[in-house]
């Protein structure tokens, strides 16, 4: 009897654990883990906020860290999605699959207390090479400029570099923040910075400046007259899961690609 006891424990044990495993299987597989870009981050909580509500068997969670972070990520299968907002290396190309949900524009920032409302290609070159060091050069009052940067490794400040710069680093002393939403209250807090972030990020809090006379805005990035500007890129290792499958193919379906251009982007398909 006793050895019959023990043995009905340990097969009830084995089911026990079991259909544990089943359901942590299930419910791994309906995870889907996206990090990297901070311009693609407020894009991506919306598409998944939407899916969720759609889907509430699957469960998307969404982090920054940079473009960097994303292409890394999801080379090593950290994540479900990595993110950028730049062009991938060949290296990184051959490693990666490549979706563009979308493209932004990289909005040039002032306080809102700023008389300066527009600066040429060559004028934002000199300023955050260095080279031009007091709004007075540029038309505005006599006052050093405060040069906001992102850190190495974000995609906006890759692209930044690329189309202002020339691929030039921005000058040494200037203040480095790690995130869209760090460079945006640092100039909302000092009257003679300047910096660049992703449109979607861009409110009242601060002033975008016109770029070559030409302001920031939807459609003027479509028509390509703004021609600051990127793509926002979902990135995969390999074939991805069903469930990660189905959420990118909605993400460029007509649902998917409405939220991205109620985000101030620009659809990949319209």
């Amino acid at each position: 009897m006793q050895t019959k006891y023990k043995i009905g424990i340990i097969v009830a044990i084995i089911v026990i654990v079991g259909a544990y495993m089943v359901l942590a299987a299930g419910s791994n597989s309906n995870k889907i883990t996206i990090a990297g870009s901070t311009s693609v981050q407020p894009v991506a909580q919306k598409l998944a906020d939407a899916y969720m509500k759609e889907h509430p068997n699957v469960k998307i969670t969404v982090q920054g860290g940079g473009s960097s972070v994303g292409i890394t990520d999801a080379e090593q299968g950290i994540v479900s999605i990595g993110t950028s907002s730049e062009n991938l290396t060949a290296n990184d190309s051959s490693k990666l699959n490549q979706t563009i949900i979308g493209y932004d524009g990289i909005a040039i920032i002032v306080n809102n207390n700023n008389t300066v409302k527009g600066l040429t290609s060559e004028q934002l070159a000199g300023i955050f090479t260095g080279n031009i060091t007091n709004w007075s050069q540029v038309g505005g009052s006599n006052a050093k400029i405060d040069v906001i940067t992102r850190e190495q490794g974000s995609g906006t400040r890759s692209n930044f570099q690329k189309l202002i710069l020339n691929g030039s680093q921005v000058e040494s002393s200037a203040i480095v923040q790690t995130s869209t939403q760090g460079v945006k209250s640092a100039v909302q807090g000092d009257p003679n910075a300047i910096g660049f972030i992703s449109l979607t990020s861009l409110d009242s809090n601060v002033t975008a400046l016109t770029v070559n006379g030409v302001g920031i805005s939807v459609d003027n990035i479509t028509n390509r007259t703004y021609n600051l500007q990127g793509p926002l890129m979902f990135l995969t290792k390999g074939k991805p899961s069903s469930t990660v499958q189905d959420f990118i193919n909605w993400v460029l379906g007509p649902e998917g690609q409405a939220i991205v251009k109620s985000t101030k982007s620009v659809p990949v398909n319209k």
